[in-house]
């Protein structure tokens, strides 16, 4: 224990210097040596400093400066992600949650394997087992009640699946007391601490990876423009503030990041909100992208069709009078939709980057450059995925605060699955307020 204590000490003491050496050369266009960009503690770093740009793009960039290089690499690779994302949006809603649930397993994966890859060393027993365990029983969790209440009618048709809805909480405590007791008893003598810091590791990663991309899929079945408007609103700020750094960029924003800058924060602050004004405006004139994600019970599929509600009609707002001497309308016709599409444009560019600062300060105190290799001149999925996590959370709590009401259909499924004498007090109890209110104007006089 002695020997760990000291190892972990050099370790804090190597992190306190390492960053803004690491800063410093950054802000100078260096790259940290290999002594610095691997971790100081045991085992053996995750391997990331080796080039994992495509032949192809090597030797058609090969001319070009190692800046320009990377410009092109990122600016090729960026525009076939955002075609990929375009084709998973024409395939529909199920193929969008199936890539969600991938992304979150690589990401939980890359998270992992860091913490893996600097300890594994002291041979800690069970551990990567006991992690994706935890991540089994926390996706049957979360997603577990998912399906019972977007598949409601089909969970009550089916015997077993309605057992499995009615005890669910039950089941998944149980399943997550097993994967408890495991780890108790793969403690170690002299690696005690180790082995509760990295129990520690596997929950916060799950509460970050797990958590959020189970609100992104609640956001994605209110409708897929409260998926793919977030989204591509953090897409566009990382695109628009990295060009605008790149080209104008001469005050460095944060220690952290040393290569973001005061210029590139503010033209991807700008450029995101018009894009989100836009988008929102292009989107939500087609029922497909607006309408709630519902399962048709008889067809088993689900569907995307409804009337636009009135979040999704044009209405006419008069322009304050400061403005209208300067661009001459006084009134202007905009979906209600696109007055909240301003405020997560604010927030992916203002409030968003922070989750990628947040990436950055673990990555530091690790002396890594990236999560991983998956993806030439970007890192791994986590990468690119760091500020989605944080746009996720808030897109949920915004629709809960201020958009989502009561869901009438799902009300009166859960008012099918009571007693008859239950649905009858209900009924009655319903009958009598309408008629107090005189919205039942026949049975009142016939009473």
């Amino acid at each position: 224990m002695t020997e760990v204590r000291q190892r972990i000490g050099r370790e804090q003491e190597a992190e306190d210097q390492g960053p803004g050496t690491e800063a410093r050369a950054a802000a100078d266009g260096e790259t940290p040596s290999d002594s610095e960009s691997k971790p100081l503690s045991a085992g053996t770093p995750p391997a990331q400093g080796a080039d994992d740009t495509p032949e192809v793009l090597n030797r058609a960039l090969s001319k070009l400066s190692s800046r320009w290089k990377n410009w092109w690499v990122r600016g090729i690779l960026t525009l076939a992600m955002i075609a990929f994302f375009f084709f998973i949006i024409y395939l529909g809603p199920i193929v969008l949650m199936m890539i969600v649930m991938c992304v979150q397993i690589k990401c939980f994966q890359e998270i992992i394997m860091i913490g893996y890859n600097v300890y594994h060393s002291y041979d800690l027993p069970w551990f990567r087992t006991l992690s994706w365990y935890f991540l089994l029983c926390v996706n049957y969790f979360f997603y577990g009640e998912t399906v019972t209440d977007y598949f409601f009618t089909l969970v009550q048709r089916e015997e077993p699946l309605r057992i499995l809805s009615k005890y669910h909480r039950f089941i998944s405590f149980a399943l997550y007391l097993i994967g408890f007791c495991m780890f108790v008893l793969s403690l170690v003598k002299k690696h005690y601490r180790l082995q509760f810091y990295m129990f520690g590791w596997t929950h916060v990663t799950l509460l970050i990876v797990v958590t959020q991309s189970h609100l992104i899929i609640h956001n994605l079945f209110e409708g897929m423009i409260w998926f793919i408007v977030p989204i591509s609103c953090v897409i566009c700020n990382d695109i628009m503030a990295y060009m605008f750094g790149f080209f104008f960029g001469r005050t460095p924003l944060i220690k952290l990041s040393p290569k973001k800058t005061w210029e590139g924060f503010m033209g991807g602050f700008f450029s995101t909100v018009l894009f989100g004004l836009l988008l929102s405006y292009f989107m939500a004139g087609y029922s497909y992208f607006v309408c709630p994600v519902e399962f048709n019970n008889d067809t088993n599929r689900f569907a995307v069709d409804c009337d636009p509600p009135e979040l999704f009609q044009l209405q006419e707002y008069h322009i304050p009078l400061v403005l209208q001497s300067v661009i001459g309308w006084k009134t202007v016709w905009m979906y209600p939709f696109q007055i909240h599409s301003i405020a997560l444009s604010t927030f992916a560019s203002l409030i968003g980057p922070f989750g990628g600062f947040f990436a950055s300060g673990f990555k530091r105190a690790f002396k890594i450059k990236d999560f991983a290799n998956t993806i030439p001149g970007h890192g791994g999925i986590m990468d690119r995925f760091d500020c989605q996590y944080l746009m996720a959370t808030f897109v949920n709590v915004y629709i809960a605060s201020f958009i989502r009401g009561p869901n009438p259909s799902k009300l009166i499924q859960q008012f099918l699955t009571l007693r008859p004498d239950q649905q009858l007090h209900i009924f009655n109890t319903l009958r009598g307020h309408l008629m107090d209110k005189g919205m039942l104007p026949e049975l009142q006089e016939e009473a």
